[in-house]
């Protein structure tokens, strides 16, 4: 199965009309302060720190197999990705806890 985005996953919600409380991609884009990258030297691993509104720190991370196949862009968008993965299963147990009470 190919990988969808955001993007696409809402598309398909909003086409199919599911309307419960739920997070949304601007919900976790709005959440995001600060972003920086780092890129450990000599090595193809990067790493994403997002700063959330509130100042808690989510790390995502990346690495080429092999230093030919290394592309900045590539690899930080795949560390960006990973990072904010995580804010959706915060933001989801956060709404959860809502939902519960």
């Amino acid at each position: 199965m190919d990988a969808v985005s955001e993007k696409e996953i809402e598309a398909q919600i909003q086409d199919k009309g599911l309307n419960a409380p739920r997070i949304t991609p601007d919900d976790i884009s709005n959440k995001i302060r600060d972003i920086y990258f780092h890129i450990i030297p000599n090595t193809t691993v990067t790493v994403c720190a997002l700063t959330l509104q509130n100042g808690y720190v989510v790390i995502g991370k990346s690495a080429a197999a092999s230093k030919e196949n290394f592309d900045k862009e590539i690899v930080r968008n795949i560390a960006y990705d990973d990072a904010r993965n995580q804010i959706w299963a915060l933001e989801g147990y956060l709404l959860r806890e809502r939902l519960a009470k």
